[in-house]
């Protein structure tokens, strides 16, 4: 498999016609032990402003939901209010984790019959929820794993986020640090389920692959991986999907899988237009980063030629950086925000890049490599 930028999978109608647009991530939901001190915690660490609240209050007897947002960017906290739930089911295995990826489309109802007669499993059928602030549709699909996209169309609803959700205004709300968008999310699947699902994405969504990437350019000395990148007609969504490769020693991906206790969403990359002032702030918060070796910096500029940035202000942050034919683009990964070594975060900045770091793929591994060696899981 050559690394391309070339599109290979294809809407098997063959036509370039857009049978599902998308206007954006609507939000997305973590399943959660305790939704409260998780809303806590993306206020406190990363500063997401607090939006809406559901749950006893609200007329909810099974489950308690919090939304956080910054930017375009909206966070759903939602925990059980009662043993033997699907949520408390989906936490048990999975740890915290995403459950729901929501995307805003002008047409929930043609959304979910467009893409269940091309073979999704249906989640949700086309439903409307309404309250004072008007009525909103959703419906939704399974993808990989437990995780499920659900449409949401929002076009005759002014309420604070979907109905039977109050306003949350709590006194505790940090600044924010500058995350603006959803820049794509990655998910990790089993061994050679990659396919399965570049072919779900590509005929089930209309999806194209714009990069895929094989064992040869995401590899170090022990661990490798497969990823391909999935993007939808206008470019607002995208969805790597890595897959494990043999190599002699355990991968991330394998890692992820093991304690993850399936196929999931492994990381969400979340745009700023300044990363150094955004990674110092999300420092200070004590947000915890992965730390590539000091000497990937020497020869920094010979490799991706003149930046904007100081080369010691990213070398005291550990922020990386790649170009393409576009730009370049600066990169940092937490590490996992939970006890699992499951879910991160990715903050990114593009200058003209349209790329995913490929440059950066053999430091950024062994970077992780390190962090499993710790945990004993190599």
């Amino acid at each position: 498999m050559e690394t391309t930028a070339t599109i290979e999978a294809k809407p098997e109608n063959g036509t370039e016609t857009d049978f599902l647009p998308l206007n954006g991530t609507d939000y997305i939901e973590l399943y959660v032990a305790n939704a409260l001190q998780s809303a806590h915690y993306f206020q406190t660490a990363f500063g997401f402003q607090p939006l809406a609240h559901a749950g006893l209050e609200t007329g909810w007897r099974d489950r308690e939901s919090y939304v956080v947002v910054q930017g375009k960017i909206r966070l759903v906290l939602t925990s059980p209010l009662h043993g033997g739930t699907e949520i408390g089911r989906h936490i048990d295995q999975h740890g915290d984790g995403v459950r729901v990826v929501a995307l805003w489309v002008d047409d929930a109802t043609r959304a979910y019959e467009e893409t269940t007669r091309r073979g999704a499993k249906p989640y949700l059928k086309p439903t409307r929820e309404e309250d004072a602030g008007g009525f909103v549709v959703r419906s939704g699909i399974h993808t990989y794993g437990d995780t499920v996209h659900v449409f949401v169309e929002r076009g005759h609803y002014t309420g604070i986020f979907l109905p039977d959700y109050q306003e949350w205004k709590p006194e505790h709300r940090p600044q924010e640090v500058g995350l603006h968008y959803v820049d794509h999310m990655v998910g990790n699947v089993g061994w050679n389920e990659m396919n399965t699902w570049v072919n779900f994405y590509a005929n089930v969504m209309g999806f194209r692959q714009l990069v895929s990437f094989d064992d040869k350019d995401i590899s170090t000395d022990y661990t490798a991986l497969m990823s391909k990148v999935m993007s939808n007609g206008n470019g607002r969504i995208k969805f790597p999907i890595n897959e494990p490769a043999e190599g002699k020693k355990k991968s991330q991906v394998e890692e992820y899988l093991d304690f993850y206790g399936g196929p999931g969403v492994q990381h969400i990359a979340v745009a700023t237009d300044d990363i150094v002032k955004t990674v110092t702030d999300l420092r200070h918060r004590n947000v915890e980063f992965l730390k590539v070796p000091d000497a990937y910096y020497d020869d920094l500029l010979d490799r991706v030629g003149q930046i904007d940035e100081e080369i010691n202000a990213l070398r005291s942050l550990g922020i990386l950086v790649d170009r393409d034919d576009e730009g370049y683009l600066l990169q940092i990964f937490t590490k996992p925000i939970g006890p699992r070594p499951t879910l991160f975060f990715e903050i990114i900045q593009r200058k003209g890049a349209k790329s995913f770091g490929k440059g950066n793929f053999k430091a950024l591994f062994e970077a992780i490599e390190h962090e499993q060696e710790l945990r004993g899981t190599l």
